[in-house]
């Protein structure tokens, strides 16, 4: 269960903006939720000469934690290192969900969440058009390509915008050294305990009344 006193991710995910993609109150449900960071540390003589890293945790809508990792990684520039974080926890999240999972991602790169989502529904017009401007880092090379590809592995996917502070991710990405002993909790697959419903659509999440926009 997630600890007691802290927001789980579902509790995150639905006070935070979406970009590009609207919320209305039938889509907030989601049965995982997974949050992702990664850090730059610049040359080992910048710095402390640490190398960054990715960190990763990832929830079922109940609170129950699927996985946390923490990984020391070293990125040409603070771009790469979000792109790289998020493609590792779609794999790893790809490889414990059903086919079908409805996936919430919380990230706290501006750029990476309205990428994320502006490819949502470009994929998904079904015309073909790209109707959403995208625009990655070139230096990012395959990891976009292999996030998009994770992108369509779900039933649905939506990217969140939150803030460092609040991104449980985030320490694991500054502080690998710190957290190496997360790598080697034991792999989990963890179901919701019932499908994600429509639930009670009188009532929207207060951050999704009235605003407008598209919906996944």
């Amino acid at each position: 269960m997630a600890a007691y006193g802290r927001p789980t991710l579902r509790d995150l995910f639905d006070e935070a903006p979406t970009p590009h993609i609207a919320h209305p109150p039938r889509t907030h449900h989601r049965d995982f939720y997974v949050a992702t960071d990664g850090s730059y540390r610049g040359a080992p003589n910048e710095v402390d000469g640490s190398p960054g890293g990715l960190g990763v945790v990832i929830e079922t809508r109940d609170g129950e934690r699927v996985a946390r990792l923490s990984v020391p990684n070293r990125a040409p520039d603070n771009n790469v290192a979000e792109y790289r974080a998020l493609h590792l926890g779609l794999d790893v999240l790809t490889a414990r969900s059903p086919a079908n999972a409805r996936v919430g991602v919380l990230i706290d790169h501006d750029d990476l969440a309205g990428n994320v989502n502006a490819t949502v529904i470009n994929d998904r017009d079904p015309g073909g058009r790209a109707t959403h401007d995208v625009s990655v880092p070139r230096a990012t090379g395959l990891h976009w390509r292999g996030i998009r590809s994770r992108i369509r592995d779900f039933g649905a996917i939506r990217a969140a915008r939150i803030p460092s502070g609040r991104n449980p991710a985030h320490p694991l990405a500054n502080s690998p050294d710190q957290y190496a002993h997360v790598n080697s909790e034991p792999d989990r697959c963890v179901l919701p305990d019932s499908p994600a419903t429509v639930g009670d659509d009188r009532y929207p999440p207060p951050s999704r009344a009235d605003r407008g926009g598209a919906s996944d």
